[in-house]
């Protein structure tokens, strides 16, 4: 073999074995080490995602206006609300508990092929179904739920009868939407957790998490119910451990920051604004979850007003993009397993946008700078309820098409394509006089600017520091974006 030869083939082992090297990466239980862990890139290439909480409280789907809905068993046991869930509750199932309530909970219109064609014609890339929420109730079927408990508590042995989240898995695989699970750490009322913290973590809690891994194997791994203990509690670093290095979904699967009292925001993968559009987390991934309307699951007692505009969610998508992050919008089907029809239009109304303009969207990232503004003041903050954290969704229509006096608005939000190479603008309005400046950008004499929904090349030219884009005369008939103009850059 010749020396030449012999040096190529040695060179090509080394970066073989480097390559190798670098995706075998092992993680300590320590958080300096699993802070490291990158976020999988197809979750921010994704941008759009699907929440489903749905369980036993949606049966009752009963919570005062502006409040949890899921919560329903809490808010119960604990007289909340000067006793108004519990005069509820004995109004429509008198003496029944919780328990013997959600024996009533049939999900007898249950369709989850039905869902999964829904969930993709929205245009979201992934879902995440609420496999057990506080009250401790599973989709699936788990004895770490029944032994505990000491009765029947998932959805195949009462109930329903059915794998709930299994059928769901099935029928997402049919479609291009990925599949992935929240779960909750601790139970309210469950009885081991009541007497022991750890011994609950380490008999119940992490045991059913790794039958739920192993067993379904889903993307995403959304935690919840962290915030009453500690991640020594809850050994939350020995788990992320053992899933980034042994699991069946090391590779692929997303992480939050829910993993014990004190990590929001601080450790983990993914950080988790909640109904919380104004906060900022520079360069750290997020991702956004909120309900179309104030509760993440059904409930009744909202009104149509109560429910956000396919404008505000479109907005709000486009802002939390251009900042670096994701959405994770939130539907709640009823307790017979029917997704109101309020909540399916909207689904549909922003699949039609993204059809449109997804190429703003999806597969991008931050560009230099998030958005443009124009002048004014820009420490608008949003409606909150005294006491509560949830921002009310006008605040991206304050921030856009209708300001408070004096303050600014985001004209256009910026994201990048890193493969492409090209900037998109995306305008909540129609430009004024089909005319928008968009300030300090340089483009080359062979940039190209064009109108994503049409295919319209534009017309432009440098003034400056600033770039002037010729809108063509607004066509009803052609122009159908409605909630917002998206247009591609190429510079």
């Amino acid at each position: 073999m010749k020396p030449n030869l012999i040096r190529c083939l040695c060179t090509v082992k080394i970066l073989i074995l480097l390559y190798c090297s670098a995706h075998a990466q092992s993680y300590t239980a320590d958080w300096k080490s699993l802070d490291q862990r990158p976020v999988p890139e197809w979750f921010k290439d994704a941008k759009f995602g699907v929440f489903i909480t749905w369980g036993p409280y949606s049966l009752p789907a009963y919570a005062p206006k502006g409040q949890y809905a899921e919560w329903y068993q809490y808010w119960l046991q604990t007289n909340a609300f000067n006793g108004a869930v519990a005069k509820y509750h004995k109004e429509v199932f008198g003496d029944q508990s919780y328990y013997d309530m959600a024996k009533s909970f049939k999900a007898e219109l249950y369709q989850p092929e039905e869902w999964a064609k829904l969930i993709e014609q929205s245009g979201a890339k992934y879902v995440v179904p609420v496999a057990k929420h506080h009250d401790g109730f599973c989709w699936w079927p788990n004895k770490y739920a029944n032994e505990t408990w000491g009765f029947p508590w998932n959805a195949k042995d009462m109930g329903p009868k059915r794998d709930l989240l299994g059928e769901l898995f099935a029928a997402l695989k049919k479609t291009r939407v990925k599949a992935g699970v929240y779960f909750s750490w601790y139970e309210w009322f469950n009885p081991l957790y009541k007497a022991d913290p750890e011994k609950y973590a380490l008999q119940h809690a992490i045991p059913q998490a790794k039958d739920l891994i192993e067993r379904y194997q889903p993307e995403v791994f959304w935690t919840d119910g962290d915030w009453d203990q500690t991640d020594t509690t809850w050994h939350a670093p020995e788990f992320l451990s053992w899933l980034y290095n042994e699991s069946a979904i090391r590779k692929t699967v997303v992480t939050y920051d829910r993993y014990g009292k004190g990590t929001r925001f601080k450790h983990g993968s993914v950080y988790t604004p909640e109904y919380q559009p104004d906060m900022e987390f520079g360069d750290h991934y997020f991702e956004e979850s909120r309900g179309i309307g104030f509760s993440y699951s059904y409930n009744k007692m909202e009104d149509a007003w109560d429910y956000n505009s396919p404008q505000i969610l479109v907005l709000l998508l486009s802002d939390l993009v251009s900042r670096g992050g994701n959405l994770l919008l939130d539907i709640g089907p009823d307790g017979s397993g029917k997704i109101p029809a309020i909540m399916q239009e909207r689904l549909l109304q922003m699949g039609s946008w993204l059809k449109k303009n997804g190429e703003a969207i999806y597969n991008t990232r931050r560009w230099e700078r998030p958005c443009q503004w124009n002048e004014g003041k820009r420490d608008y903050k949003p409606e909150r309820t005294p006491g509560d954290f949830k921002a009310n969704g006008d605040f991206m229509l304050k921030m856009t098409v209708d300001p408070a006096p004096g303050y600014a608005v985001k004209e256009c939000f910026f994201t990048y394509n890193p493969v492409s190479k090209k900037v998109y603008a995306i305008l909540p309005k129609w430009p004024l006089n089909n005319r928008f400046i968009i300030k300090k950008m340089k483009m080359k004499p062979n940039s190209k600017v064009q109108l994503l929904e049409t295919g319209e090349l534009l017309k432009w030219k440098q003034e400056k520091e600033d770039v002037v884009l010729t809108f063509p005369a607004f066509n009803p008939n052609q122009h159908k974006s409605e909630y917002a103009f998206a247009v591609s850059i190429t510079t």
